[in-house]
């Protein structure tokens, strides 16, 4: 089922909560769905960019606030769920990314990448999907990668979180969209997500089959997509948003 109250969102917003909302694609998919009338949960580490996100949607005539946590920790995810309550629309969009040769990659970064993309998601959708069942309705979007999907020098430990993901996605269609709630994995491709590192996107997005990388505004609208009631039967799916790389 597609999340519901789409026609009345005046009188009943759609809640939607996006963690690692304070830059990048986060922040993109939290201006898009608040643009189409969400109310919308920012969640990050950095108070200031939380600020100044909310204040963009704010300004554009949309409804937001910040929450800050810190969803490695355990306690974080919890105290997250006792202050926001119930949602509609779960972005797991929150993630650590450490790409380096195997016999250098260091326990701490591997613990952290496994913290934040596999742990993390695990228990926001433990602390929101049973609620979103029990009233019949509800969305969560898990950020892939492509990594999760191909062999990349360096990757495979990222790789690795972003494939149990996928994983976990149809995992949880199996236990949750029989009452009602839609899992979807949004894979993307190479994305210009730090202004420092567009060279290497723009080397990865020669490996692409459209020879360029995406702005973080075209992987919201593919998030936006599938949270809406015109993707009310997709769910359990990953959906490359790539550029055709996993194509080729």
């Amino acid at each position: 089922m597609s999340v519901k109250r789409e026609d009345n969102l005046d009188l009943h917003p759609i809640t939607a909560l996006v963690t690692g909302a304070t830059s990048g694609i986060g922040q993109a998919v939290a201006k898009r769905l608040a643009a189409d009338g969400m109310s919308v949960i920012v969640t990050g580490r950095n108070a200031r960019r939380g600020a100044d996100t909310v204040n963009e949607i704010t300004a554009a005539g949309g409804h937001a606030r910040f929450v800050e946590a810190d969803l490695e920790d355990p306690a974080g995810i919890d105290r997250l769920a006792a202050e926001v309550g119930e949602i509609d629309v779960l972005v797991n969009n929150a993630g650590h990314a450490v790409w380096a040769p195997t016999e250098e990659m260091k326990v701490s970064d591997y613990d952290a990448m496994f913290a934040g993309n596999v742990r993390a998601p695990f228990f926001l959708v433990a602390a929101f999907a049973p609620a979103m069942a029990a009233k019949g309705s509800g969305c969560v979007i898990n950020m892939g990668s492509m990594a999760g999907g191909l062999g990349l020098a360096g990757g495979a430990a990222y790789g690795a979180t972003k494939a149990a993901l996928a994983s976990m996605t149809r995992g949880w269609t199996a236990e949750y969209s029989g009452r009602g709630v839609r899992f979807n994995t949004v894979a993307p491709g190479p994305v210009y997500t730090r202004p420092e590192a567009r060279d290497l996107f723009d080397a990865l997005a020669e490996t692409t089959a459209m020879k360029r990388a995406a702005e973080p505004a075209e992987i919201a609208e593919a998030v936006a997509f599938l949270v809406s009631p015109k993707a009310g039967y997709i769910t359990g799916a990953t959906i490359a948003v790539d550029g055709g790389r996993t194509a080729i």
